[in-house]
C-alpha cells in the first residue's frame, strides 16, 4: 500500500505540474481537471483546404480519349478512357499522365467555366514520355484559360495533408484529401513498367480516372501528379513528384519526347551481396557499376565494371535510382564528372552523355547465386505484384474498368 500510495503522489504532482505549465495554452472550465482547446487550429485547417479545393476547381480538367480505329478488332467498339489534367499555362497547356492519351486518336478536355457550365475542347498531344508517365496536351481555348502553380515535392514531408482532384470514374471535380505516407518510393513498378518513378504515397483516395489529376499542398500548389493505386488494399495512392514533370515538361514542348542524357552503364546500390560479387569493401557507400556497355559513353571514358560511383559532379550518390535519374535529366551532349574507387583508389572520370537509344536493355540485377550482371529471372518485388497503373480505360464490352492484373493500378 506505501508504494501504490508513494506512486500515485507522485503522478498527481506531475500532473499537476503539468497542467501549471500549460495553463496559458487554454482555459480550464469551472469543475473540470483538463484544459478546453479552443480548436482553432482544427477550424483553421478545415477552412484551408476548402478554400484550397475552391481555389484549384477551375484549372482542373476531365479528359476523354477515343481509342484509334485501327486497332479496334473486327466486330469490336473503340474503346474510350477517361483521365484528369491541370492546366500549366493560360495558353491552353495541360499536364496530364502519359498513360491516360497512350494509344488514342482522339483526345476531348472538358473544363468548368466561370459561369459553372462545361466546355469541351480537343486536345492535342504535344509530347508524352514513358519513364516518367508525363504527357503535355495543348488546347486552343478562346479565353485566357486559369492555371495551377507548380510547386515542389521536396517541401513535402511524412504526414502532411494533401488535396487530390480529379475525374474517378467520369465524377469530375471530385475532392478527396489524406495524408502523404512515405516520401522516395522508388521499389514500385506499376504493372511491371520500368520507369523513373521516385514516388509520394498517400492515404488519398484515388481511383479509376484520377490519373494525370493534381496532388496539392495546402497552399494550393501542385506537389506530385496522381498516377497508381494498390487496387487490392485501401488508402494506397502514388503520385509522382511534381519536380519529376518540371524536368520533362520544356522538352515535351521543344521535342516532343524527353531527350535522356545515357552514360551506357548499368548500377546498383552497394550491399554486401553486390560487395562480394565484385570483391569490395563490405562497408563502403556509393552506387556499384555492374555492367558497361561497349563503344558507350562511358566505356570510352574509361569506366569499368565493379568501379564504385561516389560522386556526381559534387552531388553525393547514394542510391542507383537517383543517379540514373541525375544523368538523364542533365540532358544530351553534356558533360558530367565521376567520383570513383576502383581496387579501392580514388579516381575522377569525365564523361560525355549522348542521346539514349531507342532501345537499351533494362539495367542488371544481380541475382542471388548468378553473376554480375545477369538478370534474375522472373524477378518481381512484392510492392511490383501488388501495384499498377490506375485503368483509365473503361472496358466497351464489359461496361467496367478492367481489373489489373499485378494489383496495382494506373487512375
Amino acid at each position: 500500500m506505501g508504494w501504490t500510495r508513494f506512486g500515485g503522489g507522485i503522478t498527481l504532482a506531475v500532473l499537476a505540474c503539468a497542467l501549471g505549465t500549460a495553463a496559458s495554452a487554454g482555459t480550464r472550465p469551472p469543475g473540470k481537471l483538463w484544459l478546453e482547446s479552443r480548436n482553432r487550429a482544427v477550424s483553421r485547417q478545415h477552412s484551408n483546404i476548402s478554400e484550397v479545393a475552391r481555389k484549384a476547381m477551375p484549372a482542373v480538367v476531365s479528359i476523354t480519349t477515343r481509342q484509334d480505329l485501327a486497332d479496334v478488332a473486327p466486330g469490336e467498339e473503340p474503346q474510350r478512357g477517361i483521365g484528369s489534367g491541370f492546366i500549366i499555362h493560360p495558353d491552353g497547356y495541360i499536364l496530364t499522365s502519359a498513360h491516360v492519351v497512350d494509344g488514342a486518336s482522339e483526345v476531348t478536355i472538358s473544363i468548368r467555366s466561370a459561369n459553372g457550365y462545361v466546355e469541351e475542347f480537343p486536345a492535342t498531344v504535344v509530347g508524352e514520355d514513358e519513364r516518367t508517365d508525363c504527357a503535355l496536351l495543348k488546347v486552343d481555348a478562346p479565353r485566357k484559360l486559369p492555371v495551377l502553380k507548380l510547386a515542389s515535392a521536396s517541401h513535402v514531408g511524412i504526414a502532411d495533408w494533401v488535396v487530390v482532384i480529379g475525374n474517378p470514374f467520369g465524377l469530375a471535380h471530385s475532392v478527396t484529401v489524406g495524408v502523404v505516407s512515405y516520401v522516395g518510393r522508388t521499389d514500385v513498378t506499376p504493372n511491371g513498367r520500368d520507369g523513373d518513378f521516385d514516388y509520394l504515397q498517400m492515404d488519398a483516395s484515388i481511383n479509376p480516372g484520377n490519373s494525370g489529376g493534381p496532388v496539392l499542398d495546402l497552399h494550393g500548389d501542385v506537389v506530385a501528379v496522381a498516377n497508381a493505386v494498390n487496387v487490392s488494399g485501401q488508402g494506397i495512392g502514388f503520385a509522382i513528384p511534381i519536380d519529376i514533370a518540371k524536368t520533362v515538361i520544356p522538352q515535351l514542348k521543344a521535342h516532343g519526347r524527353m531527350r535522356r542524357g545515357w552514360m551506357g552503364i548499368s548500377v546498383q546500390d552497394f550491399s554486401p551481396e553486390v560487395a562480394q560479387a565484385f570483391n569490395l569493401n563490405p562497408r563502403g557507400r556509393g552506387v556499384v557499376v555492374t555492367d558497361v556497355v561497349e563503344d558507350g559513353p562511358a566505356a570510352r571514358a574509361g569506366l569499368r565494371t565493379g568501379d564504385v560511383i561516389l560522386n556526381m559532379d559534387r552531388l553525393s550518390v547514394e542510391r542507383a535510382h537517383t543517379l540514373r535519374w541525375q544523368v538523364a535529366a542533365r540532358g544530351v551532349g553534356q558533360h558530367i564528372r565521376l567520383h570513383l574507387r576502383r581496387l579501392g583508389r580514388p579516381m575522377t572520370v569525365k564523361v560525355k552523355l549522348e542521346d539514349l537509344p531507342l532501345v537499351e536493355a533494362p539495367p542488371s540485377t544481380l541475382a542471388s547465386g548468378g553473376t554480375p550482371g545477369e538478370r534474375a529471372a522472373g524477378a518481381r518485388s512484392v510492392l511490383e505484384e501488388l501495384l499498377s497503373p490506375v485503368p483509365r480505360t473503361p472496358s466497351s464490352r464489359s461496361g467496367g474498368i478492367p481489373k489489373a492484373e499485378d494489383g496495382l493500378a494506373a487512375p
